[in-house]
């Protein structure tokens, strides 16, 4: 098998010949993070594309690439997506544009950002047959602001404010989230036509020990637009796999989840969800993408460390339904390249049949 049919026989349900690996659920230059001469497209079975960005965001872009990224603030590739947002999270004057909103008008009046046209898709598409040219998975994320539903709307209105709406203000929170949602059906739609093979959607509604609004609110306002998303690429592309991602703890919503129709779930933290009762209750209809690596582990730990989790994770996941992926982002400078290429090497080696004896669903 090559890549590409690892993580698509992974992501419906089945066993691979080996588990597939990902060192993310977007577009990640593995290559950067590896010493010259230590990467080869093989050490990984998925690739993400990247919608082409607006030269101002590219100048963004390049001024902050000598930087680290900020935890609140993000990478600096999400940075230079800010701009078409008029989002400024360093700014206290102008971090959340529709803060001051007080009715409906006044959300009409804020300017979206432009949907690409035919031209991005022929870029996009491009960048996909690249990936299946080298046997790799094509997955894609939309343009955001940090998520497409929950997280948009926030650092749109301002976390409180956008908090309220759902409660007290409804018809301004179901305006905002309507708005969110048809740019990212009609973006969703663009990667379906592009060709990936996967689209990753993520939304932080998740938090330690719990979520961050009642399951009924999420039910009401977000499970809808989320299954119009999905149907939106799905009409484009029916075998489209879909993964999500959420931060925290998000067990409340999994049928949800599956119910609309998401295959794979991203990135199962092991501080704050339990992998091994969600294999038992879902058996590998629900994919795993991720549960490797508490928050500091590929920073600090010791290569061992994370080799034994590795070995773990397939022992009591199982083959069948999983991708091997750190729980959290890897694109930080105080990562060793040793740490992730230990991750590598044992997944190809506990991955591989015969390595490990899966505990039944």
């Amino acid at each position: 098998m090559n890549g590409r049919e690892r993580i698509l026989t992974a992501l419906d349900g089945g066993e691979p010949d080996r588990v597939p690996i990902a060192l993310a659920f977007y577009h990640l230059d593995g290559a950067a993070l590896a010493p010259p001469g230590a990467w080869r497209d093989d050490l990984v079975d998925a690739g993400f594309v990247d919608f082409t960005v607006s030269e101002e965001e590219e100048q963004l872009r390049r001024r902050a690439a000598p930087y680290e990224g900020n935890t609140r603030i993000g990478s600096p590739a999400q940075a230079a997506r800010y701009a078409a947002w008029r989002y400024r999270p360093g700014d206290p004057a102008g971090r959340n544009p529709l803060e001051g909103a007080a009715s409906l008008e006044d959300l009409e009046r804020f300017p979206f950002p432009s949907i690409p046209g035919p031209m991005a898709v022929d870029g996009l598409a491009r960048q996909v047959a690249d990936l299946h040219r080298r046997g790799l998975a094509a997955g894609g994320n939309l343009p955001h602001l940090g998520g497409e539903l929950f997280e948009a709307a926030w650092r749109l209105r301002g976390f409180e404010a956008f908090l309220v709406d759902l409660v007290q203000r409804k018809e301004m929170a179901a305006f905002l989230l309507d708005r969110l949602a048809e740019h990212a059906r009609r973006n969703a739609a663009a990667l379906a036509e592009a060709g990936v093979d996967v689209l990753a959607l993520d939304d932080d509604v998740g938090m330690p020990g719990g979520m961050l609004m009642s399951p009924a609110t999420w039910r009401e306002f977000f499970r809808p637009r989320l299954a119009g998303i999905i149907e939106a690429a799905r009409a484009v592309r029916p075998g489209l796999r879909v993964l999500y991602h959420s931060d925290g703890h998000i067990e409340p919503i999994l049928d949800d989840l599956v119910e609309v129709g998401v295959a794979a779930l991203n990135p199962v933290q092991p501080e704050h969800m339990d992998a091994v009762r969600i294999r038992r209750r879902y058996g590998s209809r629900l994919a795993l993408w991720g549960a490797v690596g508490r928050q500091t582990t590929f920073s600090s730990a010791q290569s061992g460390a994370i080799r034994r989790e590795v070995r773990q994770r397939v022992a009591t996941l199982g083959r069948a339904g999983l991708v091997l992926c750190p729980a959290y982002d890897i694109d930080e400078p105080d990562i060793p390249w040793a740490n992730v290429a230990a991750f590598l090497d044992e997944g190809r080696r506990a991955g591989a049949p015969g390595r490990s004896r899966p505990r039944p669903a």
